[in-house]
Parts: C-alpha cells; structure tokens; sequence
C-alpha cells in the first residue's frame, strides 16, 4: 500500500517558491534541494530587482532570498516588498552565510518569516519551509474569513437598506424611525396642517374605452408626475384610492407655508394632467378640494402599515373636492384666510355640501402677480 501524503507533504507539493541568489550554482543547489523534499513549482531570479518584477507579475507562495547579492541586497528587496501593498504578506525566508547576526535581525525587523544559515541542512529546511507556509495558509485562511464576512456585512448593509427605502417609501422618515425603535403606536396632533383631495373627472367613461395595460401606465404616469411635485415641494402623499390623490402639507414637520405650499402644488397638478391629456387623449379634468385645520396622524393597527390622518378637517378637505368644478381648485375659508395675501381667489359664495351644511368657499385663480 502506498502512503498516504501528510499535510506537510501536501503543503510543500503545492507551493510555488521563488530562489533569489546571484550565484546560479548556489540557485541550482537550493532548486535541487527543494526538489527533494516535493516542491514541485520553483522559479529562481539571479538578483533583487529581477525577483521583484517577478512577484509583480506571477503569484508565489514564499520566497528564499539571499541576504548579500550586489546592486541590490536582501534587505533592499524586504524594503521595497514592505512598501508594497501587493507583496508586503509574501513570506520570505533570508539565507546568509555572513558571521554577523545583525544583518539578519535587521531583515528580520523588515518583514522576513526567518532565517537560514549557510550552509543549511534538508531537515532545517523542510522545518523553515513548512512552518511559514503553514503561517501563510493560516493568513490566507483568516483573509478570506474576513472577506467573506465583509461580503456578509455589506450584503446585510444593503438589504438593511433596501428595507429602509421601502420603508421610508411608505413612511414619513421620523414615522418610520420612531417604529423601528419600538413604538407601537405613532399618532400626534398637529394643530395647523393643509389637506388637499383631487378625483380625476371623466375617469370612469374614460376607463371603459381603454384596456388595463393601458389604463395603468397612464395612472401610473400621472401619479408619478403628482409624486415628483409633492416630494419637491416637501409634502406628505398620504394614498391613492383608485383615481383620487390625497395629500397634506404641514406634517410631520410643522411649517408655517403648508397652505401655500399644497396650493402651489395643486396649480402644478392641474398642468400635469393638461399635459398628460394632450399626449392621451383622455379627456380628463380634475376637481381638486383644500382646507386647513387641525388633524391627527400616524400609524395604528399591527399588519401592513400606512401612514394616516384623521379628524374633522379630513372631512372637509374632501367636501372641498367633491363640491368643487373641473378644472379649479377649491378652498375653504380657513385656507382662502391664509392665502389671501399671495393668491388670487374668487369668493364663490356659500356652497351646500354634505353633511357640512353651507360653507362659504374659494376657487384659486393663481398666485398674485406684483
């Protein structure tokens, strides 16, 4: 039965191992000397510079380096590996036949693994051999742990944000934090917001003469567009509901424009959709309802959360739309109060809505021109 080989064995068979020595027969006896303890893969370089553009070029497990070579010793060699990047974790063993152990100790101190004297015996040479190649695999070892758990880390990084993202796509951001710190439910009240509702008019006749994918990609299209306007101008999209578009100026962040600023977005939507009809054809208009007032807000329930807001001027944000006209932005006179100063209204008079009874109530016209 042949013997199985040991590790050791196994080690040395595997490596590739670079000799660097001025003197071709002292190269040739080293070869010769490594051949005999398995080492199959060996390349010899005749000087320090010669050696270095072959570790530039080729991978190699170790390197057996003569300390005293001319133009450029060993101890040259070590400087230069160690302010490389590339080659600074090569092992190198040096070999000397000087008398002085301070050259050694210095290439030593510069990064070399260890040290063989001239001239050296199989057994020395198989025990320097084997255990810098073992101290090698076990770096390799170690960094390739840490790069796999580096690759671990920043997938986990990324899907941690992937969650966040789709997260904060739902969420306000303080909202979304305050839930992932635990707390259950996130409602406050915010005394002065701006609610704005819209409904597309003619949605319903328009959808019977168009196919689904048809009718999707033009929604998608303009809710995109409605989207793009109320992040620019830092509002909350609450929902969609079918073909109705819902958002509010003022929360969670209080400001003192969120009138001003929901309105100069519901002028940009009207334009929008004149846009997007010219490109359809749809024939559609849109009705759009403000008012101004306290609400409450957040998130409640325990299974696919949304972001709300609730309370009586919720109400009459979408009276303010369903008694409104096509084409026109129509306002309480609790938001008319707070635009009057930079907007163009026209007093519509009292309006009958439900539930609400009258209501005195606004159409804009546009911002005030200086």
């Amino acid at each position: 039965m042949v013997p199985l080989p040991t590790p050791a064995q196994e080690l040395l068979g595997r490596a590739r191992i670079l000799v660097v020595d001025d003197s071709r027969m002292l190269r040739m006896g080293i070869s010769r000397s490594l051949r005999k303890l398995g080492v199959q893969h060996i390349e010899e370089a005749a000087d320090g510079m010669a050696a270095l553009e072959r570790l530039e070029r080729e991978p190699f497990d170790l390197m057996l380096l003569d300390m005293e070579m001319p133009l450029m010793d060993g101890l040259d060699v070590l400087a230069k590996m160690q302010a490389s990047p590339q080659l600074r974790g090569l092992p190198v063993i040096v070999i000397s036949g000087g008398e002085s152990i301070d050259g050694v100790v210095a290439c030593i101190e510069m990064g070399a693994e260890d040290y063989l004297p001239k001239p050296f015996s199989q057994v020395l040479l198989r025990a320097r051999l084997t255990s810098s190649l073992e101290k090698k695999q076990l770096r390799d070892l170690e960094r390739a742990q840490r790069l796999q758990l580096q690759s671990q880390h920043d997938l986990l990084k990324l899907e941690q944000q992937k969650t966040e993202n789709l997260l904060l796509n739902i969420l306000p951001r303080s909202i979304a934090h305050r839930l992932k710190a635990g707390e259950e439910r996130c409602a406050d009240s915010h005394a002065n917001v701006t609610v704005m509702f819209s409904d597309l008019v003619g949605f319903t006749r328009m959808s019977q003469g168009m196919n689904p994918t048809q009718l999707v990609e033009m929604l998608h299209e303009l809710f995109s567009s409605f989207d793009q306007l109320v992040d620019e101008a830092r509002l909350e999209k609450i929902k969609t509901i079918g073909d109705c578009y819902m958002l509010v100026g003022g929360l969670p962040d209080p400001r003192p424009d969120h009138a001003a600023a929901v309105t100069d977005v519901a002028i940009k939507m009207v334009s929008a959709l004149a846009r997007l009809d010219r490109v359809y054809s749809c024939d559609l208009q849109i009705r759009l309802g403000i008012h101004s007032g306290p609400v409450v807000a957040g998130v409640i329930g325990t299974h696919k959360f949304t972001y709300d807001i609730w309370g009586s001027t919720v109400n009459e944000a979408s009276r303010m739309e369903s008694s409104g006209q096509p084409g026109r932005i129509h306002v309480s006179a609790a938001t008319a109060g707070l635009l009057a100063e930079d907007f163009e209204l026209e007093h519509r008079g009292m309006v009958e809505t439900k539930s609400l009874g009258l209501l005195s109530t606004y159409f804009v016209n546009g911002r005030r021109t200086c």
